[in-house]
């Protein structure tokens, strides 16, 4: 019998519990850094080296944290779904957990590509995590984070949208839904789609829609909605 498809939309609270800092909250990375300055198209193009300092700062802190329950807990769904997962987060964490099927929305942290061709993209190592301005390709070229920045258009979002129209469960986990276009992924799902949403905090979700609430963390929430798609 075909498995029913399960699309999970991931945001920073789905890696929250394995210590990745999120960006909004209170002692998040936003306090430490201007977005502008890191996470925007014109902050690359400023001052480049910070934008590199940013991101090894962040991609030493990826090697230091694992996958959490939650991610342990999607993975093991795979068992009885069609489990396809569109993330707003740029870590590894679902993969090193073992999830199949991994979208990333807002590109990947620990991969870099060419500044002058997009489509040499590079996969570093914990060992080897480091780039600066001065950093080049086998082709001389010098490279950037392989992340979508702030007033750059998102690649992947065609592919998240079709994956969304295909879900017969939608479930959302740790996302604030305040940023666009993921945001608007919910609006995509098939009228009558069972949608869950996961968060311990009140979420922005479209008051029009019926959405089941978990109101836990990533772990406990998909240990919850395990139970409440299995019983």
């Amino acid at each position: 019998m075909k498995k029913k498809r399960l699309v999970v939309l991931t945001g920073a609270g789905m890696s929250a519990e394995s210590g990745i800092s999120t960006f909004r909250d209170s002692g998040g990375l936003w306090e430490q850094y201007n977005v502008e300055d890191v996470a925007s198209i014109e902050g690359w193009m400023r001052n480049p080296a910070l934008v590199h300092e940013f991101y090894n700062h962040r991609r030493k802190q990826l090697s230091t944290v694992s996958p959490n329950k939650g991610h342990y807990g999607l993975v093991a769904l795979e068992e009885h779904f069609d489990v396809h997962i569109i993330t707003q987060n740029v870590d590894n964490l679902h993969e090193r957990a073992g999830s199949s099927n991994v979208l990333h929305l807002h590109g990947e942290l620990m991969k870099v590509r060419s500044t002058r061709d997009e489509s040499r993209i590079y996969e570093l190592t914990p060992d080897n995590c480091e780039l600066t301005v001065d950093s080049r390709d086998a082709y001389g070229d010098t490279m950037r984070p392989h992340i979508v920045f702030f007033g750059e258009a998102v690649p992947m979002i065609e592919p998240a949208i079709e994956c969304t129209e295909q879900a017969d469960i939608l479930v959302v986990i740790g996302t604030s839904l305040n940023v666009y276009p993921a945001a608007g992924l919910l609006r995509f799902a098939r009228r009558g789609t069972p949608i869950y949403l996961i968060d311990p905090k009140p979420v922005n979700a479209p008051g029009d829609m019926a959405i089941r609430y978990i109101t836990q963390g990533a772990s406990e929430g998909v240990a919850t909605l395990t139970r409440l798609l299995l019983e």
